[in-house]
């Protein structure tokens, strides 16, 4: 059997960080341009570099996966040549990407934009070249295991779901001009709505997110997916926060990794319903969704939120004490959680001291020694919170 493959999303250094530290086998992230989530802070081709230092054997997959014109075909050549040095695959469905990653010698994935939910298209991918595929989202397991003879495949295990056909959804556009197919999609989808009639007449909804479906997780059937036949499992989430990245990705490691018994899969969803979610469906994988499988919720599901508390402004390694500038207040059994570029650590406050004196709380202002794992200087401090 080939290693299964988890792979993360990152929108940026924070999240790449994470993602490592979570367990990821590889990443998958876009640039500032022609990538399916705009909204993202991403990446420029000067910190590719960076990242590959980063990941050492983690491999990096460059997403252009947003329809392309024919003015900026020089800038996307451009993009490949310079970017072919330090990443491991190229995920696109454009035929002129897939062109330019012939050319320049670039093994690419089929992204699942092109919406592939069959064998005789995963041959043709095949034929052209295509390493792997990135499988249309509506696909159940055994049409997986299917396709999954023909060429390596890649499917989402886990993080949110359109409504439409993933990423190629016209709503955007037509209400706002901002076009999903070039990653600009402000989801209109997610939004609640009413229903009124021509005289104001208002007709009450039990639930008015009337578009909005709930996030796909598969941790309760893992077991089956690993069966799947995909080498690949994708976690969705380039917008997300690295606190999402993390425990994702941390999550899927350990279920990819052995055999959950029922207690850990239960601690485990636990801990996914601690960080962002619209609560959680099957998606197509076993059955077809039905109105169960729309949201309810307005915001997010998360358990969890966090609030920014202060910075580090000096960590005495010899001691593993970080010097904090606190700008609220942070309490004796708080759980914080710190953050930076090479940075990403949770963990509970059993003691405080202001200026060598133990202290049960910090005020707005003050500065506080705290006894952390290693971190750095303007590393930024949250205080979790439990809702």
């Amino acid at each position: 059997m080939k290693k299964l493959e988890l792979l993360a999303p990152v929108g940026n250094f924070k999240c790449l960080n994470a993602a490592i530290r979570g367990g990821c086998d590889a990443v998958y992230f876009g640039l500032q341009d022609f990538n399916m989530r705009d909204s993202a802070k991403n990446f420029t081709l000067e910190d590719l570099d960076e990242m590959r230092k980063m990941c050492g054997k983690v491999k990096m997959y460059l997403t252009l996966n947003t329809i392309m014109f024919d003015e900026e075909l020089g800038k996307i050549e451009n993009i490949i040549k310079k970017a072919r040095k330090n990443i491991d695959a190229i995920i696109c469905w454009d035929l002129a990407v897939i062109e330019l990653c012939k050319k320049y010698k670039v093994p690419f994935f089929i992204s699942t934009q092109a919406s592939i939910a069959n064998s005789k298209a995963a041959k043709f991918y095949k034929k052209l070249g295509a390493k792997r595929i990135v499988l249309a989202r509506e696909l159940n397991l055994k049409q997986i295991a299917k396709i999954s003879k023909v060429i390596d495949t890649e499917i989402f295990i886990h993080g949110a779901m359109c409504v439409a056909e993933s990423g190629r959804c016209f709503t955007s556009q037509f209400l706002h001009g901002c076009s999903a197919n070039r990653g600009k999609c402000i989801q209109p989808c997610r939004r609640s709505y009413k229903i009124i009639d021509e005289e104001g007449n208002e007709l009450k909804l039990e639930n008015k997110n009337v578009m909005s479906a709930k996030d796909l997780c598969t941790l309760p059937f893992f077991e089956n997916i690993k069966k799947s036949g995909a080498v690949s499992f994708k976690i969705e989430g380039r917008n997300r926060e690295p606190e999402y990245v993390y425990t994702v990705t941390k999550v899927y490691r350990k279920a990819i990794d052995k055999k959950l018994t029922d207690e850990e899969k239960q601690k485990a969803m636990e801990e996914l319903t601690e960080v962002y979610n619209r609560e959680f469906s099957e998606g197509f994988f076993i059955k077809s969704p039905t109105a169960d499988d729309f949201t309810k919720s307005e915001d997010g599901e998360a358990k969890k939120t966090k609030k920014y508390v202060g910075k580090v402004v000096h960590y005495w390694k010899e001691l593993g004490v970080a010097a904090i500038c606190a700008v609220a207040e942070i309490n004796i059994g708080d759980e914080l959680l710190i953050v930076g570029k090479n940075t990403y650590e949770n963990v509970k406050i059993t003691s405080m001291q202001i200026n060598h004196k133990p202290v049960n709380k910090a005020l707005k202002g003050q500065e506080v020694a705290i006894k952390l794992p290693f971190c750095r200087e303007n590393d930024e401090v949250y205080l979790r919170i439990t809702k």
